[in-house]
């Protein structure tokens, strides 16, 4: 219920002239990132109102509803949306944001006298404070829209409100804890890190979720945890991760958070797999995901940055490649469907492919050293023609006549680049239509996606980003543009160690196994 009047005197100005020292649309005071300047003043604010009027006013004034900015809204319960919703008068002088926001809101507002404004007198001042300043992108520092710059600030505040409903972490490692809290910062704090007991204790004390790393807590803790009606969230990797490998200590610049289940895991529906089932997709989003996979495709990007170099010569005959796997990954363990082995998985693949010419690419975690899977060249021959170390694996696969995987998500690469794939477990780009299945896929999987549906569900809506050269919350297509530039490395002298720990480990492993 609605109390009946409020002052709420958030960060405002007391008259027309003072209202464009401070914008309407501000930035969120991200503490680890220089502050990120959105507006400036406008050298002539009568031309940019007239644009405004030009653009369509209803239009502005409706994105700004239904993206819920303007003023402080990252303050969580001081946020002016949240107050404002809370009454029914409130009490400010027409100028300052708490009374725009009440009136974007159908609050009525009065003055200091108790006397109601005239919401015209709202208007003006909303437009007299947009049309003040001048927009840019904080990215770039090209100038941008009004309605560009609301856009931002709404995807701004939709990761804000999602970080609200987490209390904590836990099974963060140390090398990168700080970089996964800044994708949970919630306007205002980071989530503590506490271990698995302490985790459950202080999110039941506070009411909010969990945000945990899936492989780093107990085996049934989240089970345990949602049994108890403790909410979980699952964090992982994003699909387009960082340059260089998360194993060699490069922070991600996206993860995934996932309230219901884990992507990798088929057991359980998770919130991907739920998107990719209902989700309509419009046709600006569409369009979108067509601009975006023609540029990770034309620039060369994979999960760990850019793939680009040369291609061992193939043969005049039909070709595949089979792509190994951490055989202890989750994702194997999983949505493995029984094959626990890259040799198991070998076997399956000449099975499917007995006349074609093999080419087996070792997973680079293994490579480098640092997880378990290796298949000795004598292994392998029985059922692969090739084993490519050297290759850049993106050209390979736009080379070869299909590409063969259990969970890979170079499979879902593949499919970007137009490459048939077959599966042989459960990944969560099986199912839809657009692979070769080899095994039954869950039930809850029945719609036939196109591969541009896939790619807006996969890389536009289901993960989040952030800039690794300003910081700030950002698009896929920002990261993607810093990867391109070389701009996103995070080598320190962790990743040196990791590095040098992952070849003397590979190579014990390959004295262990024969190979001089």
């Amino acid at each position: 219920m609605r109390a009946s009047i409020g002052r709420l005197p958030l960060s405002g100005v007391g008259d027309q002239t003072a209202s464009v020292v401070e914008p309407l649309l501000r930035a969120p005071p991200f503490p680890w990132a220089a502050p990120a300047s959105i507006a400036r003043p406008a050298p002539d604010p009568a031309a940019n109102d007239a644009a405004i009027r030009h653009d369509g006013v209803e239009r502005v004034f409706a994105a700004l509803r239904q993206a819920r900015v303007g003023g402080a809204f990252w303050q969580g319960e001081d946020d002016p949306w949240i107050r404002v919703g809370q009454l029914a008068v409130v009490r400010a002088d027409p100028t300052e944001d708490v009374a725009i926001v009440a009136w974007l809101s159908d609050v009525a507002v009065c003055d200091a006298a108790g006397t109601s404004v005239d919401p015209a007198r709202i208007e003006r001042a909303c437009l007299a404070r947009l049309a003040g300043f001048a927009y840019r992108d904080p990215f770039e520092g090209r100038p941008a829209t009004l309605l560009d710059t609301i856009a931002l600030l709404a995807a701004w505040r939709r990761t804000l409100d999602a970080n609200r409903r987490i209390g904590v972490m836990t099974g963060m490692a140390a090398w990168k804890r700080a970089a996964i809290g800044r994708f949970l910062w919630d306007g205002r704090r980071v989530p503590d890190n506490l271990p698995p007991d302490k985790a459950r204790i202080a999110a039941r004390r506070s009411g909010h979720a969990i945000a945990g790393w899936a492989s780093r807590m107990p085996p049934n803790f989240v089970a345990e945890a949602r049994a108890a009606g403790d909410a979980v969230h699952i964090v992982e990797d994003g699909f387009v991760r960082s340059s260089g490998l998360g194993a060699d200590g490069h922070v991600p610049s996206s993860i995934t958070v996932d309230a219901c289940g884990v992507y990798y895991d088929p057991a359980q529906a998770c919130d991907l797999e739920t998107l990719l089932q209902t989700q309509l997709f419009s046709d600006d989003l569409i369009r979108r995901a067509q601009r975006l996979r023609a540029q990770i495709c034309r620039l060369g990007i994979g999960k760990y940055g850019i793939d680009a170099g040369v291609v061992t010569a193939l043969p005049d005959r039909r070709c595949v490649l089979a792509i190994g796997q951490v055989e202890d990954d989750r994702s194997v363990l999983c949505g493995g469907v029984g094959v626990t082995s890259n040799v198991q998985f070998l076997s399956r693949v000449r099975a499917c492919e007995p006349d074609a010419f093999i080419v087996y690419r070792p997973h680079p975690d293994v490579a480098a050293g640092h997880r378990k899977g290796h298949v000795s060249a004598a292994a392998a021959a029985a059922w692969v023609d090739r084993i490519d170390h050297d290759s850049a694996l993106l050209p390979l696969v736009a080379r070869v006549d299909a590409v063969h995987v259990l969970t890979s998500l170079t499979g879902f690469e593949a499919l970007l680049r137009d490459r048939s794939v077959t599966v042989h477990g459960r990944p969560f780009f099986s199912g839809w239509g657009l692979t070769q299945d080899l095994v039954s896929q869950p039930d809850r999987r029945h719609r036939s996606l196109t591969i541009d549906q896939l790619v807006a569900g996969a890389l536009i809506l289901y993960p989040r980003y952030i800039d690794p050269v300003t910081g700030l919350f950002c698009e896929v297509e920002t990261l993607i543009d810093r990867i391109a530039a070389g701009q996103a490395r995070s080598n320190t002298v962790f990743t040196l160690f990791r590095q040098i720990l992952g070849r003397v480990r590979h190579s014990v492993t390959r004295i262990s196994a024969g190979i001089r």
